[in-house]
């Protein structure tokens, strides 16, 4: 009587757990991934625009419903948004923006916001939008 006389050592790999393990992965990144993207909420009007085409990190104004501005997420008050930029583009040497305002803020607050850009002396200044 000799044990594992019939028995032959098993040359295939068994990929199953390994399937389960991706399948359960992916379903991780799916939910997470949407949850990775920050920024300052606002709700950007819909245009039938081409994407710009950006070489470095942007530098990004935001304007809320309520009139607030952001700089680089950063609170920013309108009266001092000139200077903040202008110290801003001397240390980054580019002076591109890129205007993101909520399509419902008040015409106003959207050209002083320009306004500032334009007097620190953006060279660039892109509105984002939302592809329709």
């Amino acid at each position: 009587m000799r044990r594992g006389h019939g028995r032959r050592a098993m040359s295939e790999i068994n990929v199953t757990p390994f399937v389960d393990v991706m399948l359960v992965l992916l379903i991780i990144f799916m939910v997470t991934a949407p949850l990775l993207q920050q920024g300052i909420d606002v709700d950007l009007p819909d245009t039938t625009t081409q994407p710009l085409r950006v070489t470095d990190d942007p530098l990004i104004l935001t304007v809320q419903k309520d009139g607030k501005t952001f700089l680089a997420r950063k609170e920013v008050p309108l009266d001092e948004l000139e200077a903040r930029l202008e110290a801003v583009f001397e240390a980054r040497g580019s002076k591109e923006l890129f205007l993101r305002a909520d399509q419902d803020v008040a015409y106003g607050v959207v050209a002083k916001a320009m306004s500032a850009a334009r007097g620190a002396g953006a060279t660039r200044l892109g509105v984002v939008t939302e592809p329709e």
